[in-house]
């Protein structure tokens, strides 16, 4: 087995002629990667299995278990995937601006390849095909460390991409999967700058926390999803249930899932037995404050604890608020500022709150759930980056390049 190191000087080899790849290239490696793993579903699926059987084992909570299950739908889907990263177009030499500089310089900011492309993440195995399409795409070389709880179902999709990009032209060593578990391999990759261009860390605090305190190398983060939707006193009743059952029943388990919903307390009589009804019927738990409780006496009643609680599962936490600023104080005290949604047929109230919430996806009457790339128009995405620093937000094909001055002059020096 080679050594992270020596998978990242493959890499490095590999992302240099991959930086100048043409599109059909690239396109055609992509469309062969998708075809790998739709006919070779039973293998993944029986990898996936093991991963499975393990968790079990091991007693990891039922979101976990979704967020690693894999099946035919969700191959097929990950197959898909890559060939809607195909057919988008090839962001690498677009020209971003141009214009003429005084002294009669023609410049241009123009995208280029990143390099090579490091990602640590923890159980969803989608990230494994998703991001390793979007490097391809934008002529990044990627080296893949998965959690251990995903071992088998990475590495069987790795390999299947790894020999199906390579026959179909792409650089050997492209596509890199760590295969070990040991935790020394990962010190290991964040510690190669200079081979290693880029660190996305994918998964809970704590791997972000570690990654970002050891990395030698810049990390962008895809930290966890405290979601809020806040209804407020102008809202429509009915989008309001549909848009927050979406939000947190679609999938749960999710970073871009509702984990709690601020209700105004003047739509509080109105809207929460609609709401009680519709979340009880999708077998979510509520836990809810004592004002929500007066109208709702069935749910649970909501600990502090719970407004910082990524849930994660078939559970909401739900307070009722006095008023916009109120609400505006909770969501920035609690939020993770990966999405959050005000409901609200009010413009002015609505307008406000997209200036105020500053999250990586600020929404009108819509649910946190659409937060990813494809709802965005921009392909499959390889996380959502919480940071402050461009790009936040789902990362598409776009934002997994860099850029460059490109300067045409004609013997101009500097006086």
């Amino acid at each position: 087995m080679a050594s992270v190191t020596e998978k990242a000087t493959e890499a490095r080899r590999a992302a240099h002629e991959l930086s100048v790849m043409p599109a059909e290239a690239k396109n055609a490696a992509l469309e062969a990667m998708a075809a790998a793993l739709a006919a070779n579903v039973d293998a993944i699926e029986a990898a996936n299995a093991k991963d499975l059987d393990a968790g079990r084992e091991k007693g990891i909570t039922g979101a976990m278990m979704d967020r690693l299950m894999l099946n035919r739908e969700r191959v097929e889907l990950m197959a898909g995937n890559l060939r809607q990263a195909a057919s988008l177009d090839d962001p690498v030499g677009t020209v971003i601006r141009a214009w003429t500089a005084p002294n009669g310089m023609q410049m241009s900011r123009v995208r280029t390849p990143i390099g090579v492309i490091g990602i640590v993440y923890e159980a969803r195995p989608n990230v494994t095909t998703d991001t390793a399409g979007l490097c391809v795409k934008a002529g990044n070389a990627i080296i893949l460390r998965g959690g251990s709880e995903a071992i088998h179902s990475n590495g069987v999709l790795a390999r299947l991409m790894s020999e199906a990009g390579t026959a179909a032209g792409l650089p050997q060593g492209a596509i890199q999967f760590v295969e070990t578990k040991d935790h020394e391999a990962v010190q290991e990759l964040l510690g190669l700058a200079g081979l290693i261009d880029l660190i996305i860390a994918r998964g809970g605090h704590r791997l972000i926390e570690a990654v970002s305190e050891t990395s030698k190398i810049p990390v962008m983060k895809h930290f966890r999803g405290m979601c809020h939707i806040y209804a407020h006193a102008a809202a429509d009743t009915s989008m309001a249930v549909d848009v927050i059952e979406n939000a947190k029943a679609n999938r749960p388990s999710t970073c871009n899932s509702v984990e709690t919903v601020l209700v105004d307390r003047p739509l509080a009589a109105e809207l929460l037995p609609a709401l009680a009804e519709r979340l009880r019927a999708a077998g979510i738990e509520v836990r809810a404050d004592a004002a929500a409780r007066e109208v709702v006496p069935a749910w649970v009643a909501a600990t502090e604890a719970d407004w910082d609680t990524e849930h994660l599962d078939l559970i909401l936490s739900l307070r009722v608020v006095d008023g916009f600023d109120q609400a505006i104080e909770h969501i920035r005290r609690h939020h993770s500022g990966l999405a959050d949604a005000i409901i609200t047929e009010d413009a002015e109230a609505a307008e406000r709150f997209l200036a105020l919430i500053y999250s990586a996806a600020t929404y009108w009457n819509a649910s946190t759930r659409l937060t990813d790339g494809l709802p965005f128009g921009i392909g499959p995405a390889s996380g959502i980056n919480t940071d402050k620093v461009y790009p936040r937000g789902p990362m598409g094909i776009e934002e997994m390049t860099g850029s460059h001055f490109v300067i045409r002059g004609s013997g101009q020096v500097r006086e």
